[in-house]
């Protein structure tokens, strides 16, 4: 195993930690359920959101034949990721990957447990008496953004690969 590998696996395996505690926390110790929506800061609250679509609330659907195909393409997608991984050469990329694979398990567990992702962050904005929301997320979803994010700059902006002779 190389140490980009190890190091995408441990960014995976933190990844899909931070985020399921997060949420059995919400859910088991601090009951978001029978709290509502608590207030952090003028800009952010604790919410229970549940997500039966995709990213952003797409494809909403409560049926069961809907969210075992998410949870398949959603696992095909990972064994691609994880491919994708175990051959990447630079650090950055396979950092970046296994955000990405570590939030997607994250939401997975969610969908196989619950039927749907749990989603609890929520910024917003109050501007002359209306209130601009941002989508409710959760800490897989961050760790997916910043996944797909160091992707991108590794693609552009990253180190040039060697060119063979």
């Amino acid at each position: 195993m190389t140490p980009h590998l190890r190091t995408g696996i441990i960014a995976a395996v933190a990844a899909l930690v931070l985020d399921q505690a997060s949420k059995l926390w919400l859910l088991f110790v601090f009951d978001i359920a029978h709290r509502g929506a608590v207030r952090v800061t003028p800009f952010f609250d604790l919410v229970l959101a549940w997500n039966v679509g995709i990213s952003f609330g797409w494809f909403q659907s409560d049926s069961q034949w809907v969210q075992v195909l998410l949870m398949l393409i959603k696992a095909v997608a990972v064994l691609v990721l994880a491919i994708w991984m175990a051959r990447s050469q630079t650090l950055l990329a396979t950092l970046a990957l296994g955000l990405i694979i570590g939030g997607a398990i994250g939401n997975g567990i969610d969908r196989f447990a619950y039927g749907a992702v749990l989603d609890f962050a929520l910024f917003h904005l109050d501007i002359g008496g209306k209130t601009w929301n941002w989508y409710v997320f959760n800490l897989a979803d961050v760790a997916i953004v910043a996944g797909v994010t160091g992707l991108l700059y590794d693609s552009f902006l990253g180190v040039p690969a060697a060119k063979a002779p």
